[in-house]
């Protein structure tokens, strides 16, 4: 297979790319009821449907258990040291996009 210096670079760039949670889950993290999807943002398992907050370079990311360690993430069990910045931050998310945290009776 032949590669050239653009497919190589293509390739690098998305090798480094940073995991980043998905800002439609912001009212749920920080919940600690399970209510976060996956690729939902984090700040302990706690939050997780999966039960898995993947470290992903500092940043709290839910995921299956068995993608924990794909894209850069450190596997399960991230606490997020900051989290009360995490939280007051996707809060602040929250009122930009307008949504509410809904209970659910399930």
């Amino acid at each position: 297979m032949r590669f050239t210096i653009a497919t190589l670079l293509a390739l690098a760039t998305v090798a480094f790319a940073q995991i980043k949670p998905n800002v439609a889950g912001s009212a749920n993290v920080g919940s600690g009821d399970a209510s976060q999807f996956i690729t939902g943002g984090c700040v302990a398992d706690a939050d997780c449907s999966s039960a898995c907050c993947a470290n992903a370079s500092g940043v709290g990311v839910c995921s299956a258990e068995a993608a924990a360690f794909q894209n850069g993430k450190n596997g399960c069990g991230f606490a997020d040291p900051n989290a009360a910045a995490t939280i007051a931050a996707a809060k602040a998310q929250v009122a930009k996009q307008g949504f509410k945290r809904v209970a659910r009776d399930c």
